[in-house]
């Protein structure tokens, strides 16, 4: 199920609470429990979190669109959640990221992102006559053509 519009809804608190550099990503809901995905440019603090909970709390309590009874979960998506929006890859420029785009994975690191796109610097293993040589080898891959991306975390 889908709460229609509650991304206008989140995004307005945002603008009227002088936290424009935060956004939404996105919203689901599993029976009783709804969970909200919301970040920031440097990262989201539990503080705002918390504010956005009580906010929407106080809108599905006099809307009752889920009743008395549900479960809600303000938080961002984590470490190991997909990459969704634009703003989430623009983000994590400099860090490791996996993408699959078509019918091809792609590891490396994530050098730029814009609106439009990412470019993703990754090694190509290339035979010269029984040698294999390693190439650094840079591509761009446009938004639309993304399957899925994940931020890679090194424990180096």
């Amino acid at each position: 199920m889908e709460i229609k519009g509650i991304d206008e809804k989140i995004t307005q608190f945002f603008k009227d609470n002088a936290l424009e550099d935060c956004f939404f990503v996105e919203a689901s809901v599993k029976g009783k429990k709804i969970e909200i995905f919301i970040d920031r440019d440097g990262g989201i603090s539990f503080d705002v979190c918390k504010k956005v909970s009580r906010f929407l709390e106080a809108d599905f309590d006099e809307s009752k669109i889920f009743g008395d009874d549900y479960v809600l979960e303000v938080s961002s998506p984590g470490v190991g959640s997909p990459l969704k929006l634009p703003r989430q890859y623009i983000n994590n420029t400099g860090r490791d990221i996996e993408v699959l785009a078509g019918d091809q994975k792609i590891k490396g690191l994530l050098l730029k992102a814009d609106d439009q796109m990412i470019a993703v610097q990754f090694e190509e293993i290339v035979k010269e006559g029984k040698k294999k040589k390693k190439n650094l080898v840079t591509t761009e891959i446009k938004y639309a053509d993304i399957k899925s991306a994940k931020i890679k975390i090194s424990f180096k």
